[in-house]
């Protein structure tokens, strides 16, 4: 079986699962137990191995504290990020354009910060 080059939801979904329970400063061991799972399989979603039913991906938020549009949108923002990394790659004037906080700016835009942001709250 192939793998497919783009990020699979679940991988995605999975990474931004481990960085807020991460942002909370909390064990793997603490989500699992307050979700009712096993570190194992908190461990399998967190590193997009399984694919979390609707029932247990709602277990997970609840024990993080956070609802699934923004778990969404925080996935939909890190799959842009890399796209925009590979389109700035394989673009001419990839030269003169930087990801700032912000999205992309011209040579005399902000440096700094290096991912598109969908989320201004959060």
């Amino acid at each position: 079986m192939d793998r497919h080059l783009d990020p699979l939801l679940r991988e995605l979904m999975g990474a931004e699962l481990r960085a807020e329970r991460h942002r909370q400063r909390r064990t793997l061991a603490e989500v699992a137990a307050a979700a009712g799972l096993s570190m194992q399989h908190l461990s399998d979603v967190e590193r997009g191995r399984k694919d979390p039913s609707s029932e247990l991906l709602a277990a997970i938020l609840g024990a993080l504290g956070i609802d699934l549009p923004l778990l969404l949108l925080r996935a939909a923002d890190g799959a842009l990020v890399g796209a925009t990394v590979l389109e700035l790659r394989s673009t001419p004037r990839a030269s003169t354009l930087a990801p700032g906080p912000a999205g992309l700016h011209g040579a005399g835009g902000r440096a700094g910060g290096s991912r598109v942001r969908l989320l201004a709250a959060a």
